[in-house]
């Protein structure tokens, strides 16, 4: 893994808060050309640092009944390759957003999608839980979003109280 110059890491910063920026705007904030940017962002994109360009969506907004799942699994690590090969083969279902191989009590951390409760527990029961390298599952269904990557999905009501001081 080589080390990212100074401007690519402040390119980085800038997009990961915005990736609507546009070169023009990243070069005046960073006070360097334009092209200076664009091939920053090419070589970024080129070296998979740069891998996609999202947009954070606030599901209170939307009449999406989709439930997602963080799903704890623990495993028996292959010889030779680990946690690796069990991992693979998760993250290749359709319905898995995200794997994290984690410290503690379980290894990893499974982030699933599915249209209903009932989807997503046919997932754990007939695919998940009867790989051969899962020891045990434990499901926790997420009920609300009130933060993610960053952004608030609640709307703040004013403090309409009045002040009093001594």
């Amino acid at each position: 893994m080589k080390q990212l110059s100074e401007l690519k890491l402040k390119v980085l910063d800038l997009l990961k808060e915005d990736a609507r920026h546009s070169p023009e705007l990243l070069a005046t904030l960073l006070g360097v050309s334009q092209d200076d940017i664009k091939n920053a962002i090419r070589e970024l994109e080129e070296d998979h640092v740069i891998v996609k360009y999202a947009t954070v969506v606030n599901p209170t907004k939307l009449d999406d009944e989709k439930v997602t799942a963080l799903i704890e699994v623990q495993i028996t690590p292959e010889r030779g390759r680990g946690f690796e090969a069990i991992a693979e083969r998760v993250y290749l279902f359709p319905q898995v957003k995200s794997v994290y191989l984690m410290s503690g009590a379980y290894d990893l951390l499974v982030e699933v999608e599915g249209r209903n409760l009932k989807e997503v527990a046919s997932f754990v029961s007939d695919k998940l839980s009867t790989l051969e390298s899962v020891l045990s599952t434990k499901t926790h269904f997420i009920l609300k979003k009130y933060k993610q990557d960053g952004i608030v999905f609640e709307d703040h009501e004013e403090d309409h109280r009045l002040v009093i001081s001594p």
